[in-house]
């Protein structure tokens, strides 16, 4: 069966939304998903002080400052702010200059995964339940898949079709919704036309967003920050390369990360 059949239900309709072009928005009904991922390691609260730089941060508990490793190369600057509360999981691994990961910040009232590393590991999962419906048909799963001078997360085939699939991570969420990027990335803009090239040459290309929180309505480019990467990725979408969007929830221990509703994709 073609990838086709998981357009069924799909609707294209025009709505408001802040960009450089005429905005196209792709709405899927919502279903309950399963996939999930458990987080291993103690963790406890701290209050975040500084980040010396992307991938430090300092985080005060009651016996001092802890140097934590912060998983995440965005800017963040509307989460991680000086007093914020944040969660650290306990990593005790040797040749590691830190014992904690910064994971979590808790942000108008919602706990916010700030973990880049969290959303492929839930995908994965997903791929292997069948959880995404876009993407339900493949029993080829490989991670990690050279193409060119590009690494694809994944790589998902059948006796069909190849498929060529960019997850990101997404933790910016303004009135409603989600955007990526957060911080100019050539690196995303590369991947992404690298899609365009492979789904001229026959693979099905699809990049995916994870949004790490549950407050989002709809998802779009981020043209503020960086507009070339919004203009990409509309050209792309044009080109056949496929969009979407999903959320994620947190269970309030921050022990489990589950895959939760699709998000409206605003282009």
């Amino acid at each position: 069966m073609s990838h086709r059949s998981h357009n069924r239900g799909r609707r294209i309709e025009n709505r408001k939304h802040k960009t450089n072009a005429t905005p196209l928005s792709i709405s899927w009904e919502s279903q309950t998903l399963v996939s999930f991922i458990k987080i291993e390691g103690r963790t406890l609260r701290g209050v975040f002080q500084e980040r010396p730089n992307r991938f430090l941060a300092l985080v005060k508990v009651e016996d001092g400052v802890l140097p934590s490793f912060l998983p995440n190369p965005g800017r963040m600057h509307e989460l991680l702010t000086p007093g914020t509360e944040v969660i650290l999981r306990e990593v005790l691994k040797e040749n590691r200059k830190t014992d904690y990961d910064l994971i979590g910040v808790f942000y108008n009232g919602q706990v916010v995964s700030v973990d880049s590393r969290v959303p492929n590991k839930l995908v994965l999962e997903a791929l292997k339940n069948r959880d995404i419906e876009e993407l339900s048909e493949y029993n080829m799963i490989k991670p990690e898949y050279g193409y060119g001078h590009t690494r694809f997360d994944f790589f998902l085939a059948n006796e069909h079709e190849s498929c060529l699939l960019e997850v990101k991570s997404c933790t910016l969420v303004k009135d409603g919704v989600a955007m990526f990027p957060d911080a100019e990335t050539e690196r995303g803009r590369r991947h992404v036309r690298d899609l365009v090239k492979a789904k001229k040459e026959g693979y099905r290309a699809c990049v995916l967003f994870i949004v790490q929180r549950t407050d989002a309505h709809v998802f779009a480019p981020n043209d503020e920050t960086d507009p070339e990467f919004g203009k990409v990725l509309r050209d792309a979408a044009v080109e056949g390369v496929e969009v979407y969007a999903y959320k994620m929830e947190i269970s309030p221990a921050f022990s489990l990360f589950s895959l939760s509703s699709k998000l409206d994709v605003c282009l």
